[in-house]
């Protein structure tokens, strides 16, 4: 089977529009390899059914060192000494690591709680909105998508508010790392200054406890054979770090929809009820997440009739299981009243996002408040013109510029 060698599945090109390519190998080939800038093969599962099922087969792990053969892990790229602790996160561990992290933290994100944040995070949308509203306009990622989350989590965690701008600044240029070592070596700045950050946050901690979820996670730590040294430092960094990237994504991504699909974004605003049912179809239609994160084969599998060896890199590509027409009716189209709406954005299986209550309440009320108080909302330019963040994972715009409505005559 060929590699389809002339797709930077990682680029910014690429990301404006990566629906047609996904719908090509749903149809011709479901399960693709193509190589990644790193020149690393990677297994592209397409289809709805075999990307769900990618996700709670127990053959493909998170840990490469569960997967691969000690020739195959010889020749993984060499990692310095001190950044080895990030890879005892909980989103790249198996059972029963993965099962002990996940207990650790799961009551603070469970929908009753995330629900007593409400208040908090309609207080904080409706002042970012009126820190904006007499300028005619604004970025609706820096100065709305992008402030919400990291705030809430920051809040969460008990990192200073005043701080968020950095730890953003340093995941993004993470994140957006598409795998060469040139990437990597760009990013190495970023994740030592967190590293480093992280650390003296816990150093903070372990002196001067407070009520906030670093504090508990010290607790834990200190308490013993529930969580190390190294996985304390990953869990907070993995939280700051997904606590925000995805809703940011969500809040950009679900925004640029409903502008460029009036007739809806008019819907909702005239039935702001459909709130919940349309933040599940931004989900679906302009998923955050492009793909699931990586998980290697086990042993050799064959999925559609094409056998993955083992020890070898897997990506279930969610945004084309969100659009497989296998799944859904009219896949391709925005339908903010869609039911069932079984999409894919946030997972499947144990490794189903554990912030997904969180995202949802931020996004739900994000989306309603802006319609709600800014009705007239345009685009301030062409959307082919935007510039979409690169990277392997994530999928979100780096800027999307829009205008209020005393200011719409100018853009038409």
């Amino acid at each position: 089977m060929p590699l389809v060698p002339s797709v930077d599945i990682t680029s910014s090109a690429f990301k404006a529009n990566p629906y047609p390519f996904y719908a090509r190998l749903r149809a011709e080939c479901p399960v693709c390899p193509v190589m990644l800038p790193g020149k690393q093969r990677a297994w592209l599962v397409t289809r709805y059914e075999d990307v769900a099922a990618l996700l709670k087969d127990e053959r493909f792990v998170k840990d490469r060192l569960n997967a691969q053969n000690p020739e195959q892990a010889s020749k993984q790229p060499w990692m310095p000494a001190m950044f080895k602790p990030l890879a005892r996160n909980m989103l790249d561990v198996d059972p029963p690591d993965h099962t002990r992290l996940r207990g650790l933290v799961y009551k603070a994100f469970t929908p009753r709680l995330v629900e007593n944040l409400r208040p908090r995070v309609q207080t904080l949308t409706d002042e970012l909105l009126g820190a904006v509203s007499t300028r005619g306009g604004m970025d609706l990622i820096s100065d709305y998508a992008l402030p919400l989350p990291t705030t809430i989590i920051a809040e969460m965690l008990g990192v200073p508010a005043a701080d968020r701008h950095k730890f953003h600044r340093w995941s993004s240029r993470i994140v957006t790392s598409n795998f060469t070592k040139w990437a990597m070596l760009k990013a190495m700045p970023s994740l030592i200054a967190f590293l480093r950050y992280i650390r003296k946050l816990i150093k903070t901690r372990r002196s001067d406890p407070q009520d906030d979820l670093v504090s508990a996670l010290v607790a834990a730590e200190e308490a013993g054979d529930q969580l190390s040294e190294d996985e304390l430092v990953a869990m907070i960094f993995l939280l700051l770090v997904a606590g925000h990237e995805t809703t940011v994504n969500l809040i950009g991504n679900g925004m640029l929809a409903l502008l460029e699909h009036p007739e809806e974004m008019c819907r909702l605003r005239d039935e702001p009820d459909l709130i919940k049912p349309a933040v599940e179809e931004l989900l679906r239609y302009a998923s955050p997440l492009e793909t699931a994160s990586e998980r290697y084969a086990r042993e050799a599998v064959a999925i559609a009739g094409v056998t993955i060896p083992r020890g070898e890199l897997v990506l279930g590509v969610i945004a084309s299981a969100n659009r497989d027409e296998r799944q859904f009716e009219r896949p391709d189209a925005l339908d903010l009243g869609r039911e069932p709406n079984r999409h894919l954005s946030f997972g499947h299986g144990v490794h189903y996002c554990l912030g997904a209550p969180l995202a949802r309440l931020e996004g739900q009320i994000a989306i309603s408040t802006l319609l709600r108080r800014e009705p007239d909302l345009r685009l301030a330019g062409p959307s082919k013109g935007l510039r979409w963040r690169r990277g392997m994972i994530l999928r979100g715009l780096m800027a999307l510029p829009v205008v209020f409505a005393r200011q719409a005559a100018v853009v038409k």
